[in-house]
């Protein structure tokens, strides 16, 4: 199927962002088009081949043979609150009309009181309903975790989840029998080559499942079956090209029990797609796509990567990816 897909033809585009996240301020990728309509890779920088084969599976799979029938129209969804000053949390949590925040905290060693900043101003802008989980990003240790997945716990008036608070499978699992939140695995999920052990490890409670580094909506659904755990379906920063896999997959899950985390387009200055095709959520819910959104001509040049050289990167990049995912996807 491959070979229906225009590689030669891919658009690089390089969207700024309202606000830094994960260490960038403008985000970058290309858009392939196939038989069955668009796909999107966009594998962070850091990310080399062997794990970029990965995104570049789920953009094959859209834009070549669709996805599965879904089995819910809507999907609620979390508001992402970036690493942000407490009033600008609260302006975010107040008018993003979900009921669900996701905060992101750790964001350097000494961040725990603007974290606590942080998540107080969540709480005060949802008032005494409405959930908040807190996303660590792997860099406590177990510790450190407990100590301040407690103070976190409090200053939110209770938690719903803590993400990926610490980096191995091991020390999520000290940290759950030490703590009365949630845990909620997130790159654990990714690295394990079995997914099964995060949760015969008694690691979490929660898997976090981002079916664009996994190679795929049907792939993931196998994933989230292997982890039997209750699922959250996140994103991994992308335009409503891309989204609309991870929505495809949130819509596919026999279960969903909690918000997922696909409000991101809040992040970027843009989108790709205009209309009603823009995976934008009213009222707390993102709609269910049932094929790929396509782009639209004015945005993908208002949007175009200019940078000779760093156009150069990513076709060079693809090149070598393309490599990788028919070697080992492939065969």
């Amino acid at each position: 199927m491959t070979n229906k897909i225009d590689f030669d033809g891919a658009r690089i585009y390089a969207i700024p962002m309202r606000t830094r996240f994960r260490g960038i301020t403008v985000r970058e990728g290309m858009l392939l088009e196939g038989l069955a309509g668009w796909g999107e890779f966009c594998p962070f920088a850091d990310y080399d081949d062997a794990v970029s084969a990965g995104w570049l599976a789920t953009a094959i799979e859209q834009c070549t043979v669709g996805w599965p029938e879904p089995v819910r129209d809507r999907i609620p969804i979390n508001c992402t609150v970036p690493a942000v000053g407490p009033e600008r949390a609260h302006e975010i949590a107040a008018n993003s009309g979900c009921r669900t925040a996701k905060v992101k905290v750790a964001d350097h060693s000494e961040s725990l009181p603007e974290d606590l900043a942080r998540v107080e101003a969540v709480r005060d802008a949802f008032g005494p309903s409405g959930a908040i989980r807190v996303d660590a990003n792997g860099v406590w240790d177990v510790d450190t975790a407990v100590s301040h997945i407690g103070r976190l716990d409090k200053a939110a008036g209770g938690l719903e989840y803590v993400e990926q608070p610490c980096w191995t499978v091991e020390e999520l699992a000290a940290v759950r029998r030490q703590v009365d939140v949630r845990i909620a695995a997130d790159e654990s999920i990714r690295r394990a080559e079995d997914p099964l052990r995060v949760a015969v490890a008694g690691a979490a409670d929660v898997a976090v499942i981002k079916c664009t580094p996994l190679g795929g909506v049907r792939r993931s659904l196998e994933v989230a079956e292997a982890a039997g755990l209750p699922c959250v379906v996140s994103s991994a920063l992308e335009t409503s090209i891309g989204l609309a896999a991870q929505v495809a997959l949130a819509a596919a899950l026999p279960e969903l029990d909690f918000a997922c985390g696909l409000g991101t387009l809040s992040l970027l200055n843009s989108d790709l797609v205009s209309g009603p095709e823009s995976l934008r959520a009213v009222d707390g819910y993102l709609p269910v796509p049932h094929t790929p959104p396509t782009p639209d001509s004015t945005l993908l040049d208002t949007y175009e990567l200019t940078d000779p050289e760093q156009a150069a990167w990513w076709r060079d990049r693809l090149a070598r990816v393309r490599a990788v995912h028919d070697t080992d996807w492939l065969s």
